[in-house]
């Protein structure tokens, strides 16, 4: 008998060095893609903008994206739209912090004002598209708790619950590509009530200095509305060499001019 409980004994203790949970292997995913795309600097980027409504029609934007990558805090972004006439100069920059409520400011050309984008606004769509502006700030593993849901192939899904009470979501479902750098292929959103909100795709994927994935292609699906808005993007250019000085309200309203 005393054999059979040292035998037990020995095989539970196995069995929970080895188990992982659903939390601990979410996170560790999370943190797998965030080191994935660690070191890229900064980057400039041209995009269109296609916004189509729940009739099919469909209308065009023309914007610009910098990015200046930080590891003591989250990224930096700034956002410029060229065209078309109604929309060209308007533009926001994001601060994504790790912890707590990100930065972020909206310049009006028509009013020549920089406004300072409320915490409790974040959820509100950005300039009228299916994204909102929290979809704006960078993926920060510290924003979210983490549950690995399943395995299928080279897919991964996790279920990430954002940290902040005013978040527009109770939760997103995202999914990696472990073999391709854990980049993501897939995220659904799902509103405070918990219903399926939205779901964004990624395809047109291209490798950036034989390390850093960035998708061509965003399709952003809002299933409440029937509304879509596709971001297709092009020349990518990580040889910008972007500082701080890119990024503050003053270079907000330049850009916006």
């Amino acid at each position: 008998m005393k054999k059979i409980i040292v035998l037990l004994g020995l095989t539970l203790s196995i069995s929970f060095l080895n188990g992982q949970s659903a939390e601990a292997r979410g996170l560790e995913i999370a943190k797998a893609a965030e080191k994935a795309d660690l070191g890229f600097g900064s980057s400039i980027v041209d995009l269109k903008m296609t916004l189509k409504n729940k009739n099919g029609q469909t209308s065009e934007r023309s914007l610009t994206t910098k990015t200046l990558e930080l590891t003591e805090d989250g990224d930096k972004s700034l956002i410029v739209f060229n065209s078309p006439k109604d929309v060209k100069g308007t533009s926001t920059l994001t601060f994504t912090h790790k912890v707590g409520s990100d930065d972020q400011w909206l310049f009006l050309p028509s009013i020549k004002r920089v406004k300072r984008i409320s915490s409790n606004n974040k959820s509100g769509p950005f300039v009228g598209s299916e994204f909102a502006y929290e979809d704006l700030s960078s993926q920060e593993v510290e924003k979210y708790t983490y549950k690995f849901l399943e395995e299928k192939g080279d897919l991964l899904f996790v279920e990430q619950d954002p940290v902040d009470p005013k978040s527009g979501y109770t939760r997103r479902v995202i999914t990696y590509n472990k073999n391709k750098g854990y980049r993501i292929e897939k995220a659904e959103f799902y509103d405070r009530k918990n219903a399926l909100l939205k779901t964004l795709t990624y395809t047109e994927y291209k490798l950036y200095k034989n390390k850093f994935w960035r998708a061509g292609k965003f399709h952003m699906v809002n299933h409440q509305t029937n509304k879509e808005t596709i971001l297709n993007f092009n020349n990518y250019n990580f040889e910008a060499n972007l500082s701080d000085d890119d990024f503050t309200q003053a270079a907000l309203q330049r850009a916006g001019k």
